[in-house]
């Protein structure tokens, strides 16, 4: 048989669920639902905004965008939300995402 091997976070996992950190949920359709809800509101996009930048700016901000492969505009959107959410911290000079929310977390440079 195939010995598996773990990554940090599987381990992580199983060590949690070991620990009897994990609570089996009484109503699962409807905590699925409320869920869903949550999700709903919180990707609904329902406000358009004009800003004007830099072209500079925009430039960097699309050369990110490909990087990432996704539109400008997305990554854009993302960036206030996670900014407004507590997500995006300056560190040293630079944004970045904090927690483990990407495998490769997006760094901006701040102004100085």
């Amino acid at each position: 048989m195939k010995k598996t091997s773990l990554d940090k976070e599987e381990k992580d996992i199983i060590d949690s669920y070991e620990r009897d950190e994990w609570k089996p949920i009484k109503n699962t359709e409807r905590e699925i639902k409320r869920l869903r809800e949550y999700a709903r509101n919180t990707l609904k996009k329902d406000k358009r905004i004009n800003i004007r930048m830099s072209s500079k700016d925009l430039d960097q901000v699309q050369v990110i965008a490909a990087q990432e492969s996704v539109p400008y505009q997305t990554l854009i959107s993302s960036i206030i939300h996670k900014y407004i959410s507590g997500y995006l911290i300056e560190k040293k000079g630079v944004l970045s995402v904090s927690g483990a929310l990407r495998q490769s977390p997006i760094i901006l440079p701040c102004a100085a």
